[in-house]
């Protein structure tokens, strides 16, 4: 018996008894961003709170739910709020809305945060493509025992965020006429900012922006063989980049800044992986 799975197949059944819907996509929200659901073609919504054995989010600004609909013509699922590992939860209960999206059908995944930029090329309202990702700073969501169903202990990740779907996003961005830059992510612990000394160690190590999600999603979609693709709007800079001291309202006023063109640009990439 896998307690991690068990729980897992539990929210999956509660999900389908609530909704008869397959999505091709799925679609994680991130700060100040989660207007977005409210803007499709909404078919159902299920609180996080109505499924059986599954956590709920507290984070502020996400509003916990999911949201069933189309993009276009393509069916999608969009998780209106996320789960952090700075919330107290175990890292299986922050990645299983991940796994429970992919048992719902959804092949594809798109990712999206609000970051600190550390890079000099990065500033306040732009929009990263994630092209690769570190996450030795916090724990691995595949740890403990394999979950044989959804994929293999080992799994590579040379390329975990498909270079096919960065090229979409890029020629979509370029079409609506809207700028994005490329690089590299890193996930941190939180709940605290980080200080000046490990934004200088992380950028040392090749990070162009920092945040507190999305690696360890990515981590466990990787792992199931969905096809990923990471978005993140640069809400701030980075802690000793920015002369301001950070705070989680600057977070979700940057996002709210971006949502025009971000809801564009999602809407385009979404349409086309989902041809």
């Amino acid at each position: 018996m896998n307690e991690v799975y068990d729980k897992l197949m539990n929210c999956f059944r509660s999900v389908q008894d609530m909704v008869d819907f397959t999505p091709e996509v799925a679609l994680v929200l991130g700060s100040g961003l989660g207007n977005y659901a409210d803007k499709i073609d909404i078919k159902k919504t299920i609180d996080y709170k109505d499924i059986q054995d599954f956590p709920v989010s507290t984070a502020p600004g996400h509003k916990g739910r999911f949201v069933f609909g189309y993009v276009g013509k393509v069916p999608v699922v969009i998780m209106q709020g996320r789960f952090h590992y700075y919330e107290g939860y175990d890292m299986t209960d922050v990645v299983l809305p991940i796994r429970l999206m992919h048992l719902m059908g959804a092949k594809s995944l798109v990712l999206t945060n609000a970051s600190g930029g550390i890079s000099s090329d990065l500033n306040v309202g732009d929009i990263m493509l994630i092209r690769d990702q570190i996450s030795s700073f916090v724990p691995s969501p595949l740890r403990g025992a394999n979950i044989n169903e959804l994929g293999n202990r080992f799994p590579d990740m040379s390329n975990i965020y498909d270079p096919d779907y960065i090229d979409i996003a890029e020629q979509c961005a370029e079409e609506l006429g809207i700028q994005v830059k490329k690089g590299v992510y890193v996930q941190t612990k939180g709940p605290n900012y980080e200080s000046p000394a490990e934004i200088q160690m992380y950028k040392v190590l090749g990070a162009d922006a920092v945040g507190m999600s999305t690696t360890v999603e990515a981590i466990a979609a990787n792992h199931m063989n969905m096809n990923i693709l990471g978005m993140s709007c640069i809400s701030n800079l980075a802690a000793g980049i920015s002369l301001n001291p950070l705070t989680e309202e600057e977070v979700i006023e940057a996002g709210k800044l971006v949502e025009d063109k971000l809801t564009k640009l999602v809407t385009a990439v979404i349409e086309k992986i989902g041809a």
